[in-house]
Formats: structure tokens, C-alpha cells, sequence
């Protein structure tokens, strides 16, 4: 079972991880991430997302097939927000269900590298001195490339 979804409104992390859970599952994988102030001037008042729908949810339905078939997942579970979130908001959620362990782990840590790179979400900050729109990092860049080169 896949379930994207993308949503202005917050959630719960924990009925998110609830229904993920069956007799089969030995494992779940979580990540968490919330709006933290990364400005060089320490001035976040907000982040806003943008992103186009359809396009947005097509692109996180085909990462999560890609962790779903390198790992034999049972669940993947992506919720992302759009709109303004402000400092300590929670942003995005990912999860990955899994017979065992290393498979849940993996999974997760495979759709969030590719989350940062390749799902079409535009950022901008609010802060003190003005808005601006935060292109991609480099560590990102390297750590879904890394991945790629696993499997070369």
C-alpha cells in the first residue's frame, strides 16, 4: 500500500504510523522533519511551499514505487504540507512498513534523499531582511546521487 498526500492541514503523527501497522509488519521507519530557522541571520518568520498538483503527486508516487520495489515494503505512507508553516511546524512525514528493519530503515532514508531533490516543491522564506526562495543544497544533491551509484 502506497498513500501520498499533500495538504495545507497538520497531522498526527502517530494515527499516521498506526495505520501503516498489520500482522505482517515487524518494522516500521518514520521521519519527521519540521521548519527549522536555517537562515543566515537566524530571522525566520515562516516558509512557504508551493508545488503543482497532479505533478507534485506523481513524482512522490514514483519514489516511493522505487523504495517500495528495491525494499519489499508493505507500506509507504508521505504526507507533505504546502502553504505558509511557520518555525517548529511540521512539515513532512514519511514512513515505511516492513517485515524487517533494515528494509523499513533504508526505505525511509531512501524516499526522504529523494524528496529533497526530486519531488517539485518550491520554497520560499520570510524573514526580517525580506523573502527569498531557497534553491537546492548540495549535501542533497550528493546524497540521493549516492544512491545511485549503489545500484551502478
Amino acid at each position: 500500500m502506497i498513500k501520498i498526500s499533500i495538504q495545507q492541514e497538520d497531522f498526527d503523527v502517530s494515527s499516521e504510523i498506526n495505520s501503516m501497522n498489520s500482522k505482517t509488519i515487524g518494522a516500521i521507519a518514520t521521519f519527521s522533519g519540521i521548519v527549522r530557522d536555517s537562515s543566515e541571520s537566524s530571522s525566520l518568520i515562516s516558509l512557504t511551499l508551493e508545488h503543482y498538483p497532479g505533478m507534485s503527486e506523481a513524482a512522490l508516487k514514483k519514489i516511493a514505487n522505487a523504495a517500495k520495489r528495491e525494499w519489499s515494503l508493505e507500506a509507504v505512507r508521505i504526507i507533505h504540507r504546502v502553504g505558509r508553516l511557520l518555525p517548529e511546524d511540521t512539515i513532512v512525514f514519511v514512513g515505511c512498513a516492513s517485515a524487517h528493519r533494515q528494509a523499513a530503515f533504508d526505505g525511509c532514508r531512501f524516499i526522504m534523499d529523494f524528496l529533497k531533490t526530486d519531488a517539485p516543491f518550491w520554497k520560499s522564506e520570510e524573514t526580517q531582511e525580506g523573502s527569498f526562495w531557497i534553491s537546492e543544497r548540495e549535501k542533497d544533491k550528493k546524497a540521493s546521487e549516492s544512491w545511485l551509484l549503489k545500484n551502478t
